[in-house]
């Protein structure tokens, strides 16, 4: 059996628009305001656990992205003006010596960093410098999604695409796929794809062979 995940889904590019904000409103508007160019300082840091929407706003900004996970030394950088620095606190000690000179010359250009790590500058294992520059901006925490939230964010967009989900089946969901939103999401628009391809309404039957497909 094909893996039907990979077959029927076009990745959608995460943007500010399909991140599901639930408790992180004022968190979405400071950072939407700060792309925007309405506040003024150089950097602007997101920290929380995984899962939480970090890597989703990254690359939702349109910035220069770089995972420091796979690049820890930030390898091809260059002079990007607007940078986003995804899992910070895994740079290794080049990386965070040129990410300390890219901060110093962001800011005497007017240019911008948008960074992310499970937690906020002040307690990551990096250099003091570097600690120092990125705790000197913006700091916003970000709340992870409760399962009602998640509940309610699949059941708005099984709406909108006029697929029947019962309360059961998006529990069904919950307890049995991954729990980010993006995965949710995109088993959403699987599961209206099956449902067409099969001809067959939403049952828990109909569920786990959509399940059993991707894990295949």
């Amino acid at each position: 059996m094909r893996q039907l995940i990979l077959d029927l889904l076009p990745e959608s590019p995460p943007t500010l628009d399909n991140f599901v904000p639930g408790g992180n409103a004022e968190t979405v508007t400071a950072l939407t305001e700060w792309l925007a160019g309405g506040l003024g300082d150089t950097s602007f840091c997101l920290y929380g656990e995984s899962g939480c929407g970090r890597s989703h706003l990254l690359q939702a900004s349109n910035f220069g992205y770089v995972d420091a996970a796979t690049n820890r030394s930030l390898k091809g950088v260059g002079e990007i003006a607007e940078l986003a620095v995804d899992n910070v606190e895994a740079l290794d000690a080049d990386g965070q010596i040129a990410l300390f000179n890219h901060f110093n010359r962001l800011k005497m250009a007017g240019g911008r960093l948008l960074t992310a790590a499970p937690q906020p500058p002040a307690h990551l294992a990096l250099r003091e410098d570097l600690r120092t520059r990125l705790g000197s901006g913006l700091i916003y925490r970000l709340q992870p999604l409760t399962d009602g939230e998640k509940a309610e964010a699949v059941a708005a967009q099984a709406r909108e695409r006029a697929l029947k989900l019962t309360p059961e089946a998006i529990n069904y969901l919950l307890r049995h796929a991954a729990r980010d939103m993006r995965t949710l999401s995109m088993l959403v628009v699987a599961l209206d794809q099956y449902t067409l391809e099969q001809k067959r309404p939403v049952t828990l039957p109909l569920l786990r062979e959509l399940l059993n497909l991707e894990n295949s």
